[in-house]
Parts: C-alpha cells; structure tokens; sequence
C-alpha cells in the first residue's frame, strides 16, 4: 500500500505546501507509522506523518519514536491535526464495523482531506485490509468527491489464484463477493484469465499475473499498467466494482 501511495500520490504531496500524512489507527506498536514516512519522504522530502490511534496508551508507548516529521496524536475519524491533510491512510481499520457504517465514515474522512484546487485533485483516502504480514491487501483509494479506485496487490509467490484475495476484500465489498455482484464477477474473471494465463508461469509468476491483468482489461476498466501489474498489483474503477443497491 505503501509503495502504491508513493507511486500514484507523490505528484501531489511535492506539490503541497505543508504534506501531511495521517496513519490512521496504526495499531498496538507505531512501526506502520514509522515506515510510512520513510517511505513517503522518498516521493516527497517535506511530508510530515501523524499517527493517530484510538487508544490512549498505544498513543503514550508510541511517543518515544517520535522524530523530525513524525508524531502521535490521540484521537479517530475527526481526525486530530491542522489543516487539512494530503492522505490519509487507514489499513485494517474498517474491518469491524458493520457494512452499512462505512460510507458514513468514508464521507467523514473525505470531508477532512485537503480540496482539489487548480493543477490538484486534492487529498487521497486509502483504506483497506491486508493479511497479517501484508502479503496480500485490497484498498479503495478516495478523494474528496468519494471513491475512486480499488486495487488488489499481493506477493506473486504466495497466490495461488487470484481469487485468494477475496478474503482481503475491505468492508464494502467483502460482503458482495456473492453471484450478481460486480466484485464476484470481477474475481471470477480473473480467476480465468489467471489459468488461461498458465503457459506463462514457465517465466515467472510475475509474467503470469502481467499477461492475466492484460487479458481482464479487456473487460474491465483497469486504470493501471504494466510497470503496476509488475508490482503484483492490479487497479480497476470503482464505479465497475461497486456494490449493486
């Protein structure tokens, strides 16, 4: 996710006066803020992260890691810092709350990013689900407008099929992995593409999943490409994807 962010959102954070990164509910240990921006500051040397947890005493045991650019602030979806920031990251955070919560508190989050503006789409809201060694996630990317993307990456090594990323799904979708919605007939999809895409494993994994993602968008609006897709990722249009009233 990380790697994804810096990729596609560098371009705005340079061009930002004051980059400001949340980590928004980093966890028991604050290492997911930490590389956050080592990582950011590679795209964008000015920007700055806040971790920010619900929870008062990660906040206190995470503390003695701050350093020039980082900083932990208690607090949840208000979102506790000046300003408005350019990103907001929020991995693992939704997972818990019902389906029907979701857009309220994507709207909430978006309400906080920075605005489009001249040369600007505005602030990026990233939020998903990866497994617990983040080999495998899926995240909906959100501007101000609302959503925007959903991109499904995982480490090739460890896929068997594509459809081993369903349960990453973040919370508005999971529950529509079900025939006669978007998300299933995406995955299935690809899960075909993906065996008829067999004869490249001989090159590699990564040849593989390349020639499976070319395969798929041609009927899916996928909005990436090859140097992506040699990423183990693969992002495709939320409107294509989003669940069916």
């Amino acid at each position: 996710m990380d790697r994804w962010i810096a990729a596609t959102h560098g371009a705005e954070l340079r061009r930002a006066v004051d980059p400001v990164a949340v980590d928004l509910g980093y966890g028991a240990a604050p290492w997911t803020a930490v590389e956050l921006l080592a990582r950011l500051r590679v795209a964008a040397p000015h920007t700055r992260v806040v971790g920010v947890e619900i929870e008062p005493a990660r906040v206190a045991a995470a503390r003695p890691y701050e350093r020039d650019g980082l900083v932990f602030r208690h607090g949840g979806f208000e979102i506790p810092v000046e300003g408005r920031p350019c990103l907001v990251r929020a991995a693992n955070v939704l997972r818990q709350y019902d389906e029907d919560e979701v857009v309220g508190v994507w709207e909430r989050l978006c309400a906080r990013l920075a605005p489009a503006g001249q040369g600007s789409r505005g602030g990026l809201l990233v939020e998903g689900t990866c497994d617990e060694i983040g080999r495998r996630h899926v995240w909906v990317a959100l501007g101000p407008e609302g959503p925007r993307t959903v991109t499904f990456a995982t480490r090739l090594g460890s896929l068997e099929r594509p459809t081993d990323l369903a349960e990453r799904l973040p919370k508005a979708l999971i529950h529509r992995n079900v025939p006669g919605e978007p998300v299933h007939a995406f995955l299935r999809d690809f899960d075909r593409a993906w065996a008829a895409a067999a004869p490249y494993a001989s090159y590699g994994a990564r040849q593989r999943w390349i020639r499976a993602v070319r395969d798929l968008a041609a009927d899916w609006p996928v909005t990436d490409g090859p140097v992506r897709w040699r990423q183990g990722e693969v992002t495709v249009a939320w409107e294509a994807l989003a669940p069916r009233v």
